[in-house]
């Protein structure tokens, strides 16, 4: 016997391996606990060095923006004439514009761009910028570089008639440089006889903010940048994307939803910390939050490779001294297992023998009334008892084989005959719907379809087969595809059901029967058209209002009797209104306590789920069944299927 066969060699895997598995264990809580500890702590580091960063940057944009709104109430309140002609006033526009550059470092440019004089053609503009060139501040008439009045930062302003910040752009023209501008409307006179004189502007150079934002120390490696409020990148380390690029440009390039959806929570003003593509794709971790003054949003950026360098480092270390001490355990259990199985040997040969199909093997002769005696009879008369065994088991085997092979077929039969596009009709705007059904066996009676009986009209079903398994699923089959080939838009769902009942009543000699919900729904007006076979009542979940079943009816179950009257009734739904059909599977689904899920719990399910998807609308009720039955098994078929109506699209 090879010694990977033999008692010594179980014991050493198995105290090795659970040895092993229980370091590993550790070694891996450890590893990942510690990387939660680190992730939280650079998480809190992020949030406070990201703020005191954003402070930095919102105390100049709030100064700036300040220094604006003051420069504009001084000019309203001074009713300073207008500089076009009267050449006092420009000198002290000018003068202004010099006092406010001295006096605030961090504004580059800024500007009273008067409102134009005159008809449009023969329009008097006059705007005096001062701007920084150096240590030097100069100023340039911006009507003599191009029309102001077409520029977002005083058209915005003077039409919203409120202060704000302009997108990042290059003022070619102006001050040649990229800037972004906070602009204030002033006025002349109040109430009616309120008009506006004009805007002043101050500039900030995306310069000072690259310089700002880059003085960010993060690890090594790591870095800072800023989007705007439309999501462009104002400063990055990679000088490219600065105002070619945007977060979503990005995440298009690299087809990344994750940070699509980042850049959209970045635009929302929110922060967090999320898994992010470095430089190079280089895994890191991305703490993002807002600039309030401007709507901007300031983002940055830890190498993963930095940050957990040291957890690695001290889990190799650990991962070496650990396998060290497995080797020296595995040792020790050599040497003990040697001494244990030696009077075993000779067993063991004889039992790999019968292992491997030698049923004529001849047990060593055992004298001895120990274990190992009791051992070797115990082989003898396991000997004749398993040849016998072997024989049973095989036959049984291909038998258990053969019907779940059946089973699964069938399974796949039924769930093929269902339909499998959800949502179903993508073309169709008027409805959304979506479905489900699980089993409770490999093969169930519970059914759903849908399908269009003209451009105008479609058809719902749900139903449930008394029974379960293999008869239920076959009579199913039947029902399905008698509802469907009598289905035609000049019968109603009561015709419908009539002409199938009268057919599997007919020949019912196993007394078999199925509910039946089945609607005919008007796309054009949401007018409903329904029939109920003694199936559970539907739930309306309205656009406006709380959901609430459906009026309960007294109608017989179709394959009970021939030639039964059923009755349709009517309703009319509104865009917006939703239908929920059911099987009694979901209804009656039980708990390990015996109690049934019932309609109040669906209804209130519903009602938390009102405004969700469909699909979700769906998928969580599912979720909460199961949750309610929890361990206990599932008694019956479950199916759902939900309908909204959306009504016909508005032709433009």
């Amino acid at each position: 016997m090879r010694f990977a066969e033999t008692i010594g060699a179980r014991l050493i895997l198995a105290v090795t391996l659970s040895t092993s598995v229980i370091f590993a264990g550790m070694l891996g809580f450890n590893h990942l606990r510690s990387r939660a500890l680190i992730e939280t702590e650079v998480a809190n580091s992020a949030h406070y060095l990201a703020l005191a960063s954003a402070n930095r940057v919102e105390a100049a944009l709030s100064t700036t923006a300040r220094v604006v709104e003051i420069t504009a109430r001084q000019l309203e309140q001074d009713q300073i004439n207008d500089p076009r002609v009267d050449p006092a006033s420009d000198r002290s526009v000018r003068q202004m514009l010099q006092r406010t550059l001295e006096n605030n470092p961090e504004i580059y440019g800024t500007t009273i761009a008067f409102e134009p004089v005159g008809s449009a053609r023969a329009a008097r503009l006059h705007a005096p910028y001062a701007y920084r060139d150096g240590a030097e501040i100069k100023t340039v008439q911006l009507e003599a570089a191009y029309d102001y009045r077409v520029q977002d930062w005083y058209q915005i302003p003077r039409e919203l008639e409120r202060a704000g910040w302009s997108e990042p752009y290059f003022d070619e023209g102006g001050g040649n440089t990229l800037m972004a501008t906070y602009s204030v409307p002033f006025y002349a006179g109040s109430g009616a006889t309120r008009r506006l004189m004009g805007v002043v502007t101050a500039d900030i150079s995306l310069d000072w903010l690259a310089q700002t934002i880059g003085a960010i120390k993060v690890l090594d490696s790591g870095y800072a940048f800023l989007l705007s409020r439309n999501g462009s990148i104002v400063t990055h380390p990679v000088t490219d994307h600065v105002m070619n690029e945007s977060i979503f440009s990005l995440a298009e390039a690299a087809d990344d939803t994750a940070l699509r959806e980042v850049g959209r929570r970045m635009l929302r003003g929110e922060s967090g910390f999320v898994p992010y593509r470095g430089l190079a794709g280089a895994p890191a971790r991305l703490y993002y939050g807002p600039i309030p003054a401007a709507g901007w949003s300031l983002a940055i950026v830890f190498p993963e490779r930095e940050l957990f360098a040291g957890i690695r480092e001290l889990t190799l270390t650990v991962a070496a001294i650990g396998l060290l001490g497995i080797l020296l355990i595995a040792l020790v259990v050599v040497l003990i297992a040697r001494s244990i199985t030696r009077p075993l040997h000779s067993l063991a040969i004889a039992a790999g023998r019968m292992r491997n199909g030698d049923f004529d093997v001849q047990l060593p002769a055992q004298t001895a009334h120990d274990e190992v005696g009791d051992l070797s009879r115990a082989f003898a008369a396991m000997n004749r008892d398993l040849q016998i065994h072997i024989r049973d088991l095989v036959a049984t085997t291909s038998a258990k084989e053969r019907i779940e092979g059946e089973l699964s077929i069938a399974h796949d039969i039924q769930m093929s005959i269902l339909p499998k596009m959800l949502p179903p009709f993508p073309h169709r705007e008027e409805f959304s719907l979506f479905a489900v059904i699980e089993p409770a066996k490999e093969v169930g009676g519970d059914f759903y379809d849908f399908f269009q009986l003209d451009d105008d009209h479609l058809c719902l079903v749900v139903a449930d087969v008394s029974g379960k398994g293999v008869p239920a699923s076959l009579f199913m089959a039947v029902t399905k595809t008698l509802i469907k080939a009598t289905a035609r838009m000049d019968l109603s769902p009561a015709e419908i059901l009539s002409r199938v009942n009268d057919q599997m009543a007919r020949d019912n000699d196993q007394s078999m029967f199925v509910t039946v919900f089945c609607a005919v729904l008007d796309l054009r007006d949401g007018a409903l058209v329904y029939t109920n076979a003694g199936h559970n009542p539907p739930l309306l979940i309205p656009r406006q209002g709380p959901p609430h079943y459906f009026p309960k009816t007294r109608q017989l179950v179709i394959g009970a009797v021939e030639d039964y009257p059923y009755q349709a009734e009517t309703m009319r739904l509104t865009p917006g209104d939703r239908l929920l059909l059911y099987t009694d599977g979901v209804t009656e689904a039980m708990n390990l306590q015996d109690e049934l899920y019932d309609e109040q719990r669906l209804l209130a399910v519903c009602n938390e789920l009102q405004g969700e998807p469909i699909f979700d609308l769906v998928k969580g009720t599912v979720a909460s069944i199961k949750a309610f039955a929890g361990a206990a098994p599932q008694s019956d078929d479950i199916t759902l299927m939900a309908i909204e109506y959306r009504g016909r699209p508005s032709v433009s």
